[in-house]
């Protein structure tokens, strides 16, 4: 099968315009294989496995936090017995100097002998023409030679700039682009494999070893561990009754606000610097106003909340009222200097939820789990609540507490019975060091992801494997 340039821009024009076409995610997730269904394929099949690799390299090669790795070996295990040739590939960070070769490394202890053909784990290093999409000889005879059940590991794809060329591409982009693209597509599937099994949660973003791959391949399908994921927890989360909310992103007001949209939460708590531009909306619906200290200072870069934000949060707080959704935020702050505010200096910023604000979210936390009794006594099944972020510089002792206190209140819930989802990323470092994995329900490993599979925007590589079942 060879994909036409115009097919290919097409596929492409698809994947950055509107996804007006894309159905829920659970609606996705009904269209697309799951690993079974590529259960028949003989011994030999060179299978593109597109992993989350994206794993802290120590200096002396080790990998030490392997949580992402060890959701691939489900799948490498189910391709190394059936005799498949399985081809890792994915990135490490942004930078395209990092190698994926500790990976390799570190795979192959994790995968024993026998389910790899009792071959090392082999690693293919440049394997892309940048500048003309297509795989390289070397690459190609390196992959020709693996023996049935050898696993690989190519390297970082991000080494490679046309591997982000959709990120930011406009349509007009994407004609200057189509040759490059189709070559790397048809390169792809003809040199390395026919056969595209996602298993790259954390990767949301439109690489194309994500997003174009799919549509050069004859079969594709989710691996274990996404699939798992998404049709077991991410369509649970998903019907949030509650969502905490908070971090120094002011970014996350687009997410927060996708999420509101969906119609489910019933109460919001937030911190951070998205709860300034939410106490902001309030106060100006109240005819009032609330001084943000400096983070109404553009020179301030990490914490300065501009005025188009402050725009966004009084839309999306007015809405939220009218909608019936109580929005529970801070009372008080603890500045730089330790001690706790109602307000916050022009020269100052808050640095944590003050002692006020804890109580006040204990006792929110107390009207959710009668809201949650009354739900589960009328049928309706237990309440969901989803969180994300931390309170404030969580990392500093003198500015844990806001943090500390809520992964207890985390512990409440759950013991109450309510279904509690934690987004990864630093609130699923605070589960980890204020707490216990069995305080939760579970805990992600991909914030990013969990954020767009949250709101009504599809995640990418969805899309894609979306697009490819519908015959695009």
């Amino acid at each position: 099968m060879v994909v036409s340039v115009e097919e290919t821009a097409r596929w492409c024009q698809a994947l950055i315009g509107p996804s007006d076409a894309i159905p829920s995610l659970e609606d996705c997730l009904a269209a697309i294989p799951d690993l079974d269904s590529l259960g028949s394929l003989p011994a030999g099949t060179r299978v593109l496995v597109r992993g989350d690799t994206d794993v802290v390299v120590a200096g002396d090669g080790t990998i030490s936090n392997d949580v992402r790795l060890r959701s691939l070996v489900e799948t490498l295990t189910y391709g190394g017995r059936r005799g498949w040739v399985q081809l890792v590939y994915g990135h490490r960070g942004r930078d395209p100097e990092m190698s994926l070769e500790p990976v390799a490394r570190h795979l192959e202890s994790l995968i024993p002998a026998d389910v790899r053909g009792n071959q090392p784990v082999a690693f293919v290093g440049e394997w892309l023409n940048d500048e003309t999409g297509e795989v390289l000889d070397e690459a190609a005879r390196q992959v020709d030679a693996l023996s049935p059940g050898t696993i690989a590991v190519l390297e970082n794809t991000r080494r490679y700039q046309i591997e982000r060329s959709l990120w930011k591409a406009t349509a007009d982009e994407i004609e200057g682009l189509k040759d490059r693209l189709a070559s790397y597509v048809n390169s792809v599937a003809d040199r390395l494999g026919r056969v595209h099994i996602n298993e790259g949660f954390a990767a949301s973003n439109r690489d194309l070893s994500s997003t174009l791959v799919p549509l050069g391949s004859e079969q594709v399908a989710l691996g274990r561990y996404v699939d798992d994921q998404l049709r077991r927890y991410v369509t649970r989360a998903r019907q949030a009754d509650l969502v905490v909310f908070s971090g120094i992103k002011i970014n996350k007001l687009d997410d927060l606000e996708q999420i509101l949209r969906r119609g489910t939460v019933k109460l919001v708590i937030a911190a951070g610097g998205l709860a300034l531009a939410l106490k902001k909306a309030a106060a100006i619906e109240a005819g009032d106003d609330f001084g943000l200290g400096l983070a109404s200072d553009p020179t301030q870069e990490k914490i300065f909340i501009p005025p188009e934000r402050i725009e966004q949060a009084t839309r999306m707080y007015r809405r939220g009222v009218e909608a019936g959704i109580e929005f529970v935020l801070p009372i008080d702050f603890l500045l730089g200097n330790g001690l706790a505010s109602e307000t916050i200096p022009a020269a100052e910023a808050q640095f944590d939820i003050g002692p006020a604000t804890i109580i006040n979210q204990a006792d929110a936390i107390d009207g959710f789990l009668e809201f949650h009794r009354q739900k589960t006594a009328s049928g309706e099944g237990p309440a969901i609540v989803f969180h994300n972020g931390v309170f404030g510089l969580f990392e500093e002792e003198a500015f844990e507490c806001g943090t500390r206190e809520f992964i207890g209140q985390l512990r409440r819930l759950t013991e109450g019975g309510v279904e509690v989802y934690v987004g990864g990323g630093e609130g699923g470092t605070a589960l980890g060091r204020y707490g216990q994995p069995d305080w939760v329900t579970h805990c992600f490993t991909a914030g990013g992801t969990i954020l767009k599979a949250l709101g009504s925007e599809p995640i990418p590589f969805l899309k894609a494997l979306y697009l490819k079942m519908q015959g695009h």
